[in-house]
C-alpha cells in the first residue's frame, strides 16, 4: 500500500495537515467495510424470515433487490467521483438541488438510522450472550464494552479501523458460508424430514407476480455498500477502486445469501421461521447442534462489531464534511493527530449509547423501521442528484458515468419509493411507522430549514458549488 503524502482534507475552505503518515486502504478492505456494513444481524434475520414466505418467491425477489442495488451504487459511484469529499450525499445534494435537501438527507438517513440502529444490534447480541452465558455477564456490559473499544480504534486512524473490519469481514463471511455450505450438504447432520410446513419451493409466487411484496424484505440484504464513499480520500486508486468495490460487494453479498437462504429451507420448517425473533439462532442449532448456539453469538457478534466498526468510521466522515460546508456544527470540523474527525466519533459513540441505555428492544426495533425509510427516501435523492447534475454540468469531469442513464435512475426512485411504502412487515404496523417517520422527517426539516436561513443565510433550495 502507498503512504500518503502529508496533504489537507478536501470539502472546505480549511485544510488540515497530517501530522502522521497514514497508508491507503486497499480494495480488500474496500469490499470489507462494503460487505461489514451490509452483513448485519437484521440483514440475517430478514434473510431466513424470507424463507418463510416461499423461498421461490424470496430468491425472486432477492433478484430483483440486487438489480436495483446496482442502480443505488451506479449513482453513488457516479456523484462520489465528481466531488471526492467527505460530505458525501450532503456534497453531492447541495450541488444538485441545495443546502436544505443535503441536510435532512444525510441526517434522516444515515445519522438517526444509526445511531437507533447500531443499539438494537447490540440488543441482539446481549441477548443471545445472555442464553450462552446465563447470568456471568452484567446486561448490556460487553456489547457497550465493544462500542468503546472500536471508538478506540477508530480514533487511532483509517488504517487501524481497516484492519479490525479486515479481520471482522473474514470472520462474518467464513461464518455465513461454512453455515450455508454446511446445510446445503447435510455434512454436519444429515437432512431430516420437518415436522412442521416445509418451506415452499413452488413457482405460483414469480407466476401471479406476488413475489414483489417480498422486495421491500430482500432489499435489506444489499443496502449500504455506499458507506465506502465518505472514505473515498483514504482508499486506494478511487475513481476505478470505489465502482469496482460497490458493485463486486453487491454481487458477493447477494451470493452469500442466496446460498444461506438455500440452506435454511432444509432444516427450518415455515412455523419456525415466521414464529422466532431471532430465526438464525433456529438455523443455527439445526445445523450445528448443541454449539449451534455458539457459531450463532459469535457470528451476531461479528456481524455487530462489522457494522459499528464501519458506522464509526463512516458517519463522522460525513458530519465532518458537512460541517466544513457549514451545514452541521462547526466543532464536527475538529481532527486529531492521526486525521480522525474526533469530535464526530466521540458524539457518535454518545448518541448511540443513549437509545441502547433509555430503551427496549421492541421501541427500538420499531423506530428503526420507521428510520430506515428515510434511509431509503437518501437513494431518492441520490438518483435525483445525478440527474439534475447531468443537466446542469453536463460537461463535468466525470470519473464514471453511470450507464444507461437515466433508466437505472427513473427506475431507482420508483423501486425505492415502492419499497419505503412497504417498509412495514405487517399492515398494522404501517400506520405507526409512518407516524414516527412522518415525524423524523418533519423535525429534522425544521431545523434543517432554520439553520439554513438562520445560520447559513442560503436558500432552501439553492445549489451551492463551492
Amino acid at each position: 500500500m502507498n503512504d500518503l503524502a502529508e496533504s489537507a482534507y478536501l470539502g472546505g475552505k480549511s485544510k488540515h495537515k497530517m501530522s502522521k503518515k497514514n497508508t491507503k486502504m486497499s480494495f480488500t478492505a474496500m469490499i470489507c467495510i462494503c460487505i461489514g456494513l451490509v452483513i448485519a444481524q437484521g440483514a440475517m434475520i430478514s434473510a431466513t424470515q424470507g424463507v418463510g414466505f416461499g423461498a421461490t418467491s424470496f430468491i425472486a425477489a432477492m433478484i430483483v433487490a440486487f438489480i436495483i442495488s446496482q442502480f443505488n451504487a451506479m449513482s453513488f459511484a457516479e456523484l462520489s467521483l465528481m466531488f471526492p469529499h467527505e460530505g458525501t450525499l450532503a456534497t453531492y445534494t447541495q450541488k444538485a438541488i441545495g443546502h436544505f435537501p443535503a441536510i435532512v438527507s444525510v441526517f434522516a438517513g444515515y445519522v438517526v438510522v444509526g445511531v437507533l440502529a447500531i443499539p438494537v444490534e447490540m440488543f441482539l447480541v446481549d441477548a443471545m450472550l445472555g442464553q450462552l452465558l446465563p447470568g456471568l455477564l452484567p446486561e448490556k456490559l460487553l456489547p457497550f464494552i465493544i462500542l468503546l473499544v472500536l471508538t478506540v480504534t477508530n480514533l487511532i486512524g483509517a488504517d487501524i479501523f481497516s484492519k479490525v473490519q479486515n479481520i471482522l469481514a473474514f470472520i462474518l463471511v467464513s461464518g455465513l458460508v461454512l453455515i450455508s455450505v454446511l446445510a446445503v450438504t447435510g455434512f454436519s447432520l444429515p437432512h431430516s424430514e420437518l415436522t412442521g410446513t416445509e418451506v415452499d419451493w413452488s413457482f405460483n409466487g414469480v407466476l401471479d407476480g406476488s413475489f414483489i411484496g417480498l422486495v421491500a424484505l430482500a432489499m435489506w440484504l444489499m443496502v449500504g455498500v455506499e458507506y465506502i464513499c465518505p472514505m473515498i480520500k483514504e482508499v486506494e486508486n478511487p475513481e476505478k477502486n470505489i465502482p469496482k468495490a460497490m458493485h463486486l460487494s453487491i454481487f458477493l453479498i447477494f451470493t452469500i445469501f442466496l446460498l444461506f437462504v438455500v440452506g435454511a429451507s432444509y432444516y427450518l420448517d415455515t412455523e419456525t421461521i415466521l414464529g422466532s425473533p431471532i430465526p438464525y439462532l433456529d438455523y443455527s442449532n439445526a445445523v450445528f447442534g448443541q454449539s449451534g448456539l455458539l457459531i450463532a453469538t459469535i457470528l451476531g457478534i461479528a456481524a455487530t462489531c462489522s457494522t459499528m466498526n464501519t458506522v464509526l468510521a463512516s458517519v463522522p466522515r460525513m458530519l465532518h464534511g458537512m460541517a466544513e460546508q457549514k451545514q452541521a456544527f462547526p466543532q464536527l470540523k475538529a481532527l486529531n493527530k492521526y486525521n480522525v474527525p474526533w469530535v464526530a466519533v466521540v458524539m457518535l459513540t454518545v448518541l448511540i449509547s443513549i437509545p441502547y441505555f433509555t430503551l427496549g428492544i421492541d421501541s427500538l426495533i420499531m423506530l428503526v423501521i420507521a428510520a430506515t425509510t428515510s434511509w431509503l427516501l437518501a437513494y431518492v435523492v441520490a438518483h435525483i442528484d445525478v440527474m439534475v447534475l447531468r443537466k446542469r454540468l453536463p460537461n463535468h469531469r466525470r470519473p464514471y458515468r453511470s450507464p444507461l442513464f437515466p433508466i437505472p435512475q427513473v427506475l431507482g426512485v420508483i423501486a425505492m419509493l415502492y419499497v419505503a411504502l412497504n417498509n412495514s412487515p405487517s399492515p398494522e404496523m404501517t400506520q405507526m411507522v409512518f407516524l414516527i417517520n412522518g415525524s423524523i422527517l418533519v423535525t429534522l426539516s425544521i431545523i434543517g430549514a432554520l439553520w439554513v436561513k438562520l445560520y447559513m443565510k442560503r436558500g432552501l433550495f439553492t445549489p451551492d458549488m463551492n
